[in-house]
């Protein structure tokens, strides 16, 4: 699936939470137990999206005029990926990923930190990221990925 990247807005913060909110339901229980996969997935409110979009820099793909996944960076730090889950599978996570390496290695960053989830660590593991740690006491596992 080929994606258009474009920098999310705030008209975008209903839209992104509820692709974050579906994707962590709809994806996350086959590496997470049930309750911690519904934890996750309201430890965000709507408005704590919107703060998000202030304070990251959040960008979208889009296939064919939807909204089909988001990414959020800061610094050297990956803050989020997420896809809908009706496009998982099909590359727009895997493409936003890339695009995300891409602006952080223009902007000089060496390597990329962020923590994946269970269900996701496999995902980036195949695109070159290592485990940086044990895994945190949220079930988060800390991983970097030289640029």
């Amino acid at each position: 699936m080929r994606a258009i990247h474009r920098l999310a807005t705030p008209a975008d913060a209903k839209r992104l939470f509820e692709i974050r909110r579906t994707s962590i339901l709809g994806l996350a229980p086959s590496g997470m137990s049930v309750e911690a996969v519904e934890l996750w997935a309201t430890s965000l409110t709507l408005i704590g999206m919107k703060r998000k979009l202030r304070d990251l820099e959040i960008w979208v793909a889009e296939h064919d005029g939807t909204t089909a996944g988001w990414g959020a960076i800061r610094g050297d730090t990956l803050e989020g990926l997420y896809t809908a889950p009706e496009c998982a599978g099909r590359g727009v996570g895997a493409g936003l990923l890339a695009m995300l390496e891409d602006q952080m290695r223009k902007r000089g960053v060496a390597a990329v930190c962020a923590e994946a989830s269970s269900n996701a660590l496999n995902f980036y593991l195949r695109r070159g990221y290592r485990a940086n740690g044990p895994q945190t006491p949220e079930g988060a596992w800390p991983i970097v990925k030289q640029l």
